[in-house]
């Protein structure tokens, strides 16, 4: 019945429309195990006389933590990565400057509701400790007309999911554009999820891009 139903057609194709990237790597491990000792002595040192977090508890740092000397190695990763970006979505200007950078603690139980990053071009997530149980971030439909009617489905694919489950580990970097919804779900696992979040801005955006692109009336 459906190859009579099917002759009046040539070869269907699918076309995807407007994507969401995330680009995703692992730093090598002579690259993350100093940085990542470098981060995890510096938390010690801003928590120090700070009682220690309960169960479901989570904690944020200032957000100037990329101005940090100790810091240099991740900042100098970001740069590489953010470049890369930049040049696989084609953006003529390189000219861009971490807007914050923060540490994220979670301790056992604790979670992160979805969000975005307003006011920013690009953000990310370095991730010092993690664990099974507390290894993944979750990135959701940012369009909320498709939730205005989801039937039933025989199988998630990339076409009738509202959410992706991506998995991290220890030395993973990614970069999202900021207005991506995401969220952490429960850290199930017995340590403290720890990681360093990103946003990114063009530097000079009012005076180099902010015009209209219309152009002069």
């Amino acid at each position: 019945m459906a190859a009579e139903n099917e002759v009046w057609i040539e070869t269907p194709e699918v076309v995807r429309l407007f994507p969401s990237f995330v680009w995703k790597c692992r730093l090598r491990p002579e690259i993350h195990q100093p940085i990542n000792t470098a981060i995890l002595n510096r938390l010690d040192e801003m928590r120090r006389g700070l009682p220690p977090l309960c169960r479901g508890e989570a904690w944020q740092s200032g957000h100037g933590l990329h101005k940090r000397e100790e810091l240099r190695g991740l900042v100098s990763c970001i740069d590489a990565a953010v470049n890369t970006v930049l040049s696989f979505l084609r953006v003529e200007s390189r000219d861009v400057s971490i807007t914050g950078c923060w540490a994220n603690v979670n301790s056992p139980g604790a979670t992160h509701r979805m969000h975005a990053h307003p006011n920013n071009f690009l953000s990310g997530v370095y991730y010092v400790q993690v664990q099974h149980g507390g290894d993944t971030i979750n990135f959701h439909d940012p369009r909320a007309q498709t939730a205005v009617i989801r039937p039933p489905v025989t199988e998630l694919t990339a076409y009738n999911t509202d959410q992706v489950v991506m998995a991290v580990g220890v030395g993973t970097l990614i970069v999202f554009p900021a207005w991506l919804l995401h969220s952490v779900h429960v850290n199930e696992s017995e340590l403290a999820r720890i990681s360093i979040s990103f946003n990114i801005m063009f530097t000079a955006f009012a005076q180099t891009m902010g015009q209209p692109l219309w152009g002069e009336q």
